[in-house]
């Protein structure tokens, strides 16, 4: 039995970038589409089936940098921090200079980090070299397949 996904909370923070490029319905959309996948890959540290909702916060570089070093005791930017207790931080910034250089969409790439994060509470780890590889792995299947599921 599958279970229903816990509720997508999302939260635009952040005011470096506006609303329209983010394309939130569209990003709410793929994550959608990725969670039987994502539940699919859970590992035995998942944290999901404890989860009533998850929330997905935008911010700036500015805001994730000081989260990151408060939290993991680094205090340069990063894409997305992702908490125990359902709280995935993603910062928008980073998305948009990592989208054109790798020639994507800014929902794509948020779509991408949001997926990121729920594998962390799935259980996944990207602490090592060997497991980020695994991870990332994962995420662009999974990615893959909720991309295609809405084309």
């Amino acid at each position: 039995m599958v279970l229903p996904p816990p509720v997508f909370i999302w939260s635009n923070r952040q005011r470096v970038v506006s609303s329209a490029p983010l394309s939130l319905p569209a990003v709410r959309a793929v994550v959608a589409a990725a969670w039987p996948s994502i539940r699919e890959a859970e590992r035995g540290e998942s944290v999901l089936g404890q989860l009533g909702e998850i929330g997905f916060v935008l911010v700036s570089d500015v805001r994730i940098a000081a989260l990151h070093q408060e939290f993991l005791n680094n205090p340069s930017p990063t894409d997305v921090i992702t908490f125990p207790y359902g709280e995935i931080v993603i910062s928008v910034e980073t998305a948009k200079r990592e989208a054109q250089q790798r020639a994507l969409s800014l929902p794509e790439e948020i779509a991408r980090y949001a997926v990121h994060g729920i594998l962390h509470l799935a259980g996944w780890s990207d602490a090592t070299p060997r497991n980020g590889a695994a991870m990332r792995a994962m995420q662009e299947k999974i990615l893959r397949r909720a991309l295609r599921g809405l084309c």
